[in-house]
């Protein structure tokens, strides 16, 4: 790794993190009002799949977390960035509140295929349609390969375990955007001016947090909130820089630590 150098530039996940769907972290919104008060850029990063970014602004905004768009740096913006950049007409199996970030994309009779979290279009004939397209060379976009995440009612599946079937049942290899890919940690940082090194990662998910952006060169610090379970932090290596209780415990050390 790279020599340590000053922080710069904090980066924070959202559900899990700062919230779990409607309900948010105990002390999230006054931690990070005191993070903002320190000399520090803050960029809040997140594979959710389930929503646009404007639909997740409002619920944050809901919960009074002081937080504005163009902070926000999803896997939707990358996946679309490289649905652009492959000049492809997509198959889009995400959920329908993640449509909007797409707006513009042409879907007429698709040649590639991308995946998100789509509860609601993970039935046989919508992955037999995407199981075709792949099989006539359709190249296959995941937006993130999470096994699973936390909602109000416990863990659920999340889009990882059927992008590897699709794999698997082709024979064919997804371009991964999201989390814990180096290149969402670098796409995030893009424009800011700040290097890996003068950056660090808080997360819920030991692999794709904390692992992704450590290989990426940032530090990385998981929380105990969210989809962590007992010794997440021993399945990863190297281990998490810190592994603490809350979002406002890994602010506290940030500013009394890191700055």
């Amino acid at each position: 790794m790279a020599t340590r150098r000053a922080l710069k530039a904090v980066l924070v996940d959202l559900n899990g993190t700062l919230h779990v769907e409607d309900a948010a972290v105990p002390g999230a919104q006054e931690a990070l009002k005191r993070l903002r008060g320190a000399s520090v850029m803050i960029k809040f990063v997140t594979n959710t799949t389930k929503e646009s970014k404007q639909d997740l602004l409002k619920r944050l905004k809901k919960l009074e977390f002081d937080i504005s768009e163009d902070e926000i740096f999803t896997s939707l913006t990358a996946a679309r960035n490289l649905v652009e950049e492959k000049q492809v007409r997509p198959m889009l199996l995400v959920d329908d509140r993640a449509l909007p970030d797409f707006k513009g994309i042409q879907t007429d009779d698709p040649n590639a295929v991308v995946i998100g979290l789509a509860p609601e279009h993970f039935h046989y004939p919508a992955l037999n349609q995407a199981f075709r397209l792949l099989l006539d060379g359709a190249p296959l976009i995941a937006i993130h390969k999470a096994r699973y995440y936390k909602r109000k009612d416990g863990l659920a599946l999340g889009p990882g375990p059927f992008v590897t079937g699709l794999e698997y049942a082709t024979d064919t290899k997804a371009t991964v955007v999201g989390k814990p890919e180096k290149t969402f940690f670098l796409e995030a940082l893009r424009g800011t001016g700040c290097e890996p090194q003068e950056a660090v990662m808080i997360g819920d998910d030991c692999r794709d947090d904390v692992g992704g952006a450590q290989n990426a060169g940032m530090l990385g610090i998981l929380v105990k909130t969210g989809k962590y379970r007992a010794a997440d932090e021993e399945k990863i290596n190297p281990p998490p820089y810190l592994t603490c209780e809350s979002f406002p415990h890994a602010v506290d050390h940030i500013l009394q630590h890191l700055l």
